[in-house]
């Protein structure tokens, strides 16, 4: 299991310092130094007041914040979760991801979905009803202009008269593609095109309210892991060749028994078919924030090391940087 660290801005209560350069500075640098692998934000370019009052959060523009912390880091992942592609012509997001990918060394995770904030789109100036197709061409276009970035690719609204003059990505043949989404269909464009997928465990009311289908539970999740095993199967790709996301249980440091307990549940959820947990912190204030950092790489890291992973993502997908200092568990 490996651990990657919201940004506390992205919690809902958070306190307005983490929009602070120093606090994040002291974030990214303390989630380095207790060894966890990734660090991630969610992609809110035009949020509404509703939203935000509704358990909204605090939002940064992405590659801005994920850039900065590539600058006070030297190996922690940098994890987009999630970019929502249907906001942007492909093109706007290949560059800003790339450069991304550039500026950290080949350290960028590109976590996409399609989005679920109808006025977000409307702010945008993107159709809500058509997002769906929009993700299945912008996955489709990011793929090729990764790859093939000489050669210029058009799109149902968009042309690009080649040849183009663009940069590859570090990473080979481009950054790992995480995808979001209970659905079928967000388990057809992992076997399409994904390297990860990140699945919502939540109970109907919420799963209703991102616009998803529900998985509420641990067994209805390993049966989603399930059924993307046989469809990565039946596509010629390995089972089991993909990361699989969760958000991890909720701990509190102040009981032992909660922890053991919460413990429990994230190993149930690795012996389930997850590899990455999403981990929350205190986000009452840096200190706080600080202080579960460091307690949960004492404990839950500790107590989690050394487990078997089921899943082994492909190795021409693995990060350049040197691992050294993960709190991973070891093959």
């Amino acid at each position: 299991m490996k651990f990657c660290l919201e940004y506390p801005s992205d919690v809902p209560t958070a306190t307005a310092d983490f929009m602070s350069p120093e606090a994040m500075i002291r974030v990214a640098k303390a989630a380095e130094s207790a060894g966890f692998d990734g660090l991630c934000l969610s992609d809110h370019p035009a949020p509404s007041a509703k939203w935000r009052h509704s358990g909204g959060h605090d939002t940064f523009d992405v590659a801005v914040a994920l850039g900065f912390f590539a600058a006070a880091t030297k190996r922690i992942r940098l994890i987009t979760n999630l970019w929502v592609l249907p906001f942007r012509n492909p093109y706007l997001s290949a560059k800003a991801l790339t450069s991304l990918d550039i500026v950290s060394g080949g350290r960028l995770t590109a976590g996409v979905g399609a989005g679920y904030l109808r006025s977000e789109f409307a702010a945008l100036g993107v159709a809500f009803d058509r997002r769906a197709a929009l993700l299945d061409e912008a996955l489709h276009a990011l793929v090729d202009i990764w790859t093939n970035p000489d050669r210029g690719f058009s799109g149902e609204e968009f042309t690009a008269h080649g040849p183009m003059w663009l940069q590859r990505p570090v990473q080979t043949p481009h950054p790992p593609l995480w995808i979001g989404g209970n659905s079928a269909a967000a388990r057809r464009r992992v076997v399409s095109h994904g390297q990860g997928w990140c699945p919502v465990i939540a109970p109907p009311s919420m799963a209703t309210s991102i616009r998803t289908e529900t998985i509420d539970g641990v067994r209805s999740f390993e049966a989603a892991v399930r059924r993307l095993d046989d469809q990565l199967e039946a596509a010629g790709r390995r089972r089991g060749s993909v990361d699989i996301q969760i958000e991890a249980p909720k701990f509190d440091f102040s009981s032992a028994a909660a922890t053991a307990h919460a413990i429990d549940d994230l190993n149930e959820l690795s012996d389930a078919g997850a590899t990455w947990a999403l981990v929350h912190v205190d986000a009452s204030s840096v200190n706080a924030a600080l202080d579960y950092i460091a307690g949960f790489a004492e404990t839950v890291a500790r107590e989690t090391h050394g487990r078997t992973e089921h899943r082994k993502p492909p190795n021409e997908f693995k990060s350049p940087v040197d691992p050294t200092g993960s709190m991973s568990a070891p093959a």
